[in-house]
């Protein structure tokens, strides 16, 4: 699979809807991450980044505006015991809670199948970023559409290269019903100097319609700094 930019890569895709990335900065100093949202209707837009204890949350730009808060409104990020989980849901939690019963991210995903949003059955992506960051990307979609079947695919990466991210999202492309994400996640380059650089190359080559929030995080693998960045749609 042809290793592309950013750029690119997102550049080419008018909705691919949420996102994570994982990966290796280019000097092979930090471990990479980030995650995109984005939203077609109001009460998708209505949503910002807002930074927690161990991660962040999404918060309801205007709370008179939000409409139904039941898919949009969860922790895409929480940090356990050296683990950073990064989800497009509520199964963050569904991950940290099968961590502190010693069990494994699929154990967590089998017990959750796609978003009950149909026609379009959103995926649920998820990703695990291990203490030695290596890390774990996930799928949980529709087959072909069909709500009665959960296609669940597992991305072991168990060496991280130095300048390499793979990214997941959830949809293939704009339309109606939103088509699933198909195939492996997408290999990019990570040359970007650090989290602000990536963030704004992130944040740029998004659709400026249908962008909502951004964060990006650098931990640097000797001593464990975080650096994180926080792009809110104006």
């Amino acid at each position: 699979m042809e290793i592309q930019s950013i750029e690119a890569l997102l550049g080419a895709n008018r909705y691919p809807g949420r996102g994570i990335l994982m990966g290796r900065s280019a000097d092979n100093a930090c471990a990479v991450i980030a995650y995109f949202i984005m939203g077609r209707s109001e009460n998708s837009r209505n949503r910002i980044f807002v930074p927690t204890e161990d991660g962040i949350r999404t918060q309801a730009r205007d709370p008179e505006k939000m409409t139904d808060p039941s898919l949009i409104i969860y922790h895409p990020i929480r940090e356990l015991e050296g683990k950073t989980i990064v989800t497009n849901g509520d199964q963050t939690d569904t991950i940290r809670d099968a961590f502190l019963a010693g069990h494994c991210y699929r154990h967590a995903l089998l017990q959750r199948t796609f978003e009950p949003d149909g026609p379009n059955w959103t995926p649920r992506i998820s990703g695990v970023l291990k203490p030695d960051f290596t890390y774990n990307l996930s799928i949980l979609k529709s087959m072909y559409g069909d709500d009665a079947c959960c296609c669940r695919y597992f991305f072991e990466y168990d060496a991280a290269k130095a300048g390499l991210g793979h990214l997941i999202h959830t949809y293939q492309s704009d339309g109606d019903p939103l088509p699933s994400f198909e195939g492996e996640p997408r290999p990019v380059t990570l040359d970007a100097p650090d989290a602000s650089a990536l963030a704004a190359r992130i944040w740029d080559a998004l659709d400026p319609d249908n962008k909502v929030a951004l964060f990006v995080r650098y931990i640097d693998r000797a001593t464990g700094r975080k650096t994180d960045v926080i792009r809110n749609r104006d």
